[in-house]
């Protein structure tokens, strides 16, 4: 019970969240792949970046990778200073286009994981930790991680152990603060290192 009432506390605010947002800019994919070229070299021609530290875009959605370009520009609540440079001249357009592009290719093969963590980690991401008032993650990002595509809430399946688990700190230590009210970090607060580790493992499983 206490699960389903989690679960549908956060279903209201996806829905909130849509109502706040608006809609986003329908992107051109073909354009996109032409724009998105200078991507190539971090993330992978097609979205499957060859490196741990930088992140899968391939399926992605759109209005993820939108607002993420948004937030790099301001270079307030996501502060980086290799993306900054890269998204400067980017359009609402551009990123719409971009986004389009990545969110149509597919992530080619799950990464490499540690099966007993990821175990661990099922739980956590299926169930969350009711002790701890830890909600379970699939409630916004889905059983099979492919996220809310129509909300912005980012696909995580298939995604690098080592940048989740770099994301998910940076949300608990406030570095990264461009979730929106900071629902992202007020859940990794009340998680441990090893639960993070455990759920970043679960997450690459999902492919």
């Amino acid at each position: 019970m206490k699960k389903m009432i989690l679960a549908g506390l956060l279903s209201v605010f996806a829905v909130s969240n849509v109502m706040l947002t608006g809609s986003a800019i329908a992107g051109d994919a073909a354009a996109g792949k032409t724009k998105s070229a200078a991507c190539g070299g971090c993330h992978g021609v097609d979205g499957n970046s060859p490196i741990p530290v930088y992140p899968k875009l391939a399926g992605q959605n759109e209005a993820y990778i939108v607002k993420q370009v948004k937030d790099f520009k301001a270079n307030t609540t996501r502060q980086n200073a290799i993306m900054m440079g890269r998204v400067a001249a980017l359009s609402e357009a551009d990123a719409a286009d971009i986004g389009a592009y990545f969110q149509s290719q597919s992530v080619s093969s799950a990464p490499a994981f540690d099966a007993g963590k990821a175990a661990a980690g099922r739980e956590i991401y299926k169930g969350g930790n009711l002790q701890a008032g830890v909600p379970a993650c699939q409630a916004c990002h889905g059983p099979g991680g492919a996220g809310t595509a129509g909300i912005g809430y980012p696909m995580l399946g298939g995604q690098y152990v080592d940048y989740t688990l770099a994301q998910l700190k940076a949300f608990k230590d406030g570095s990264r603060s461009n979730d929106d009210k900071s629902l992202m970090r007020s859940i990794v607060e009340k998680m441990t290192d090893d639960e993070m580790v455990a759920v970043a493992n679960y997450i690459a499983s999902l492919k």
